[in-house]
Parts: structure tokens; sequence; C-alpha cells
């Protein structure tokens, strides 16, 4: 498929995406751009954040990630659904009860600004790291695939990517957003089945028979119970995927911003519930896709790409959808697919972002009214400007399977959080804050140190995503040592 063809559909994509955002930006006040007037349908919500949950991280890594690590995936999936229980029950209720536009405004009733202003800190290093990591997996489909072929430099794709999720979000923020998640999320979900579909086809199979064959069974295995020191085993995945799931949802002002505009709290945990009952099959088809790729690649001896001498099985599916010659129809369903799914969590990621900062920071709704929206846009820039300049790192960085690096990341990145929200919803002490700070960095810095030597310490033990639970305990022993004597009334 040409790269000229393929730049064409990408541009009517972001044509119809801009025409959403037209339509919803007649109203684009402050209050619009962060709760979207609480006036949104819980279904459309929840059927727009299928999307942004996966993003195009999974869309292609996860599919990827089945070479290695067969379907041990889904280990995690199940542990984020008990995630979303807690979620449901103990967070949201919580955020609706103090009618809270950033979730961090918790912290600061709780303790005070300078927890306040940490919660929001770690938050908005959690989010440019992993808006980041899902803009730098499609800007390197897009320069690998498409503009290559015009000499085009990564760092021009890069500005391009960014400044389209600008083009439509810099008006109406949240309110956009829910509207073009749900066109999304349909597309993602229409290129994952037509995908299956076509390359079960091509393989001469039919589902019942795939599920049966002992293609199948070379990646099918999902619960690693054997070896407790092995990352992948299912008792460490369950409790990691728990509790990611609880601090990169529940604790994080991206996806929490979008329930906040749900008409009322009964709508807003039917969201969550759902989501987290749908993503469950969701996840079981990209795996299921994995497979197929990598015996579709096997049968006709395709190699796995690389990239500068390293092996990427994240381009396992474009190699195969764009490259391999399996017609127009997967070309286009791939790629209308991968755009779907990235820019429907990096666009809610730029929002979310310039939400907190503007509010957790500048305490934009204590300025005059009239500098109240210019401040807002000018930030929204100034995270524009700073995703693209991460992204155009990661080029340099990043050697790992992209799902496996962000979750790595949100393990140090989110367990300040985990700690500082538990600490306040478990005991009743205030802290001294001016330690706050250090409590919270030490922590990170005793996770990585765990971590980097708990093979040697613990008899081969391998740190999967559990780690995060320790991040988050360090940080609870941390508050309790600057406890106050006062208790909170």
């Amino acid at each position: 498929m040409s790269p000229l063809l393929l730049l064409s559909i990408v541009l009517i994509y972001f044509a119809m995406l801009i025409g959403i955002s037209y339509l919803t930006a007649k109203d684009d006040s402050n209050v619009v751009f962060f709760k979207a007037g609480k006036n949104s349908p819980w279904y459309v919500v929840a059927f727009g954040m299928i999307g942004a949950s996966l993003s195009g991280v999974t869309f292609i890594s996860v599919p990827g990630w089945v070479d290695s690590t067969q379907f041990s995936y889904m280990q995690i999936v199940l542990g984020y659904f008990l995630g979303y229980l807690v979620i449901a029950w103990i967070l949201i209720p919580l955020y609706y009860k103090m009618n809270l536009t950033s979730i961090y405004e918790y912290l600061k009733q709780r303790f005070g600004p300078k927890s306040h202003q940490t919660g929001a800190f770690f938050f908005l290093l959690s989010r440019i790291l992993i808006a980041s990591f899902r803009l730098f997996l499609v800007a390197s489909v897009l320069q690998y695939f498409i503009l290559d072929a015009w000499s085009v430099p990564f760092e021009v794709t890069v500005i391009l990517t960014v400044l389209f999720i600008w083009l439509y979000t810099f008006r109406s923020g949240i309110k956009t957003i829910i509207w073009t998640d749900t066109l999304q999320t349909f597309f993602m979900l229409a290129a994952l089945i037509f995908s299956v579909v076509l390359i079960l086809d091509q393989l001469d199979y039919s589902l019942t028979d795939f599920l049966v064959s002992d293609d199948f069974k070379q990646y099918s295995k999902t619960f690693f119970t054997d070896d407790f020191n092995d990352r992948k085993h299912w008792l460490k995945s369950v409790l990691g995927g728990m509790f990611i799931a609880i601090a990169m949802t529940g604790l994080d002002q991206d996806n929490m911003q979008k329930n906040l505009t749900c008409r009322n709290l009964r709508d807003a945990q039917k969201n969550v519930i759902s989501l987290g009952l749908i993503l469950i099959p969701v996840n079981l088809i990209f795996l299921l896709l994995g497979a197929l790729l990598f015996v579709y690649a096997e049968q006709n001896h395709i190699s796995i790409p690389m990239v500068e001498g390293k092996i990427k099985t994240d381009l396992m599916f474009p190699e195969i959808a764009l490259n391999q010659n399996l017609g127009m129809g997967l070309s286009i369903a791939f790629l209308l697919g991968l755009i779907a799914a990235a820019y429907s969590s990096a666009d809610s990621a730029l929002t979310s972002l310039t939400t907190s900062f503007s509010i957790d920071f500048l305490d934009i709704n204590k300025k005059y009214p009239n500098t109240k929206k210019k401040i807002r846009k000018r930030v929204h820039f100034m995270f524009s400007f700073i995703l693209v300049l991460v992204i155009i790192s990661y080029r340099h960085s990043l050697e790992d399977n992209i799902i496996s690096s962000l979750l790595q990341v949100s393990s140090y990145t989110y367990g300040p959080l985990l700690g500082l929200f538990s600490f306040g919803l478990m005991t009743k002490y205030q802290i001294k804050e001016k330690w706050v700070w250090l409590v919270a960095l030490t922590a990170v810095v005793l996770t990585y140190i765990l971590n980097l030597n708990a093979g040697s310490w613990f008899n081969g033990y391998v740190f999967g995503f559990e780690i995060l639970i320790f991040n988050g305990f360090f940080t609870l022993i941390g508050l309790y040592l600057i406890r106050q004597k006062t208790l909170n009334q």
C-alpha cells in the first residue's frame, strides 16, 4: 500500500475528529473544558474509555508481547478488574462527595498544600511519560511505514502528531474528548475484529479450529504457577494488575476526569464496573491476534522487524498489515485502529495535564475571570510542547517492548500517589508536610534499589508489576514516620 494513500487516510481521519471538535466546541469555557458540564451519559463515557484505557500501546504492543510471554498478560487484566471494583466502591464515592475537579484537591483538604502539589507532581510526571510512550509508538509507525518514504525527519513527524491533538482539544477539552473517544473506540474495535477474521482466513482456520490447534497452544499458556520467582507468576501478576488499575485509573486525573463528567455517582460507578468487565474479552482478543500474527509470520517466513539493529516485536502487527500484501482492507483497518487507539488516550492525557496544572499549581479558579481562559490555553500549549520533547527523546532511549516499559515506569511514578491516598483513607493522622516531598522521593529510590537487587537478595526473585505495591508501602511507612500526634477530626 503506497505511503501517499496511507497518509490520505490519516488526514481524512483527523478531519473527522476536527469536525467533531467543531460541533462540541460552541462553549469553550473552563467549566466545559474541565468537567463537560457534568452532563455526560455514563454509557458514552464507558464506551469511549475502552479505547482510552487500551491505547495504541495495547493495539500493537500486546500482540507483540505474545512471542515472549504468551497469554500471561491476562493475569494482569484479571487484576485490573479487581482494581476497578475498588475504584467504583471506594474512590469514586469520595470524589463525588467532595465535588472535585482535580482529584488531588483531596490531598489538599486532607493534609495540606504541599501534599496536594506532591501528588499532582507525580501525576504530571506519570502522565507525561505514559502519554509520550503511547504517542511515540504511533509516531514510530507513521515514520517507519509512511513518512520515511519522503525522508521526513522523525522530529517533524512527532510535531505533526501532537499538533493534530492540540487542534481538536484546545477549545472544549474533556467535552470534545468524550465524543471523539467514542468514535475512536469504534474504529479500534472494528479494526481488531476485522484483523482477526482476515488472518484466520489467510491461515485457513476457523476460530474454533485455531483454538484447538497446536499452533495456538504454543502461545496460549495463560496462568504461570510453577516458579514464584518468575515475574510472570500468577499471584504477582494479579496483585500487580490490581494495584496498577487502582493507581493508573483510580488515582489518575486523566481517567477520573472522564468519570467526574457523569451526571451522578451511580452513573460513574456503572461506567467503571462495565469498563472493567468489557476489558477482559477485549484484551483476550488482542492476545489471540498476537498468536495469529506469529503463527502467520512463522508459516510465511516473516522476520520480526528491526530498528537500528534492535528487534521490535511491537512492529510485527504493522509489518504484516502494511507490508505483506494481505489487501488494502487490512492496511486501512490497521492504520485507523492504531491511530484511534493511540489518540483516544493521548488527547485526554493532554487535557488532564492542563486541568491538573491549572488547578493544582496555578489555582486557576482564584484568578481574575477575564484571564482564566487565557491561562488554560497557554498551559495546554505548554504541555503539547513538553510531549514533543519527551517523545523525541524516547527514540534514543527505549529498548524494551513498549507495554512492558510503560507498566514498569508506572510502578515507580504512581507509588507515591498510592501511598498518599492510602494513608489519607486508612488513618486519621495529619503529617509534617515539609517532609512529604522527601518521603515520596525516598520511596521511589528505595523501590528502584529493591528492584535492582531482588535477584541477589532473595534467591533469584524477579519483581513484576507488584513492585508498585512496595513503592506505595514505602511511601505509607514514610508518612507514618512524619505523622503528627494530632489526629484529623
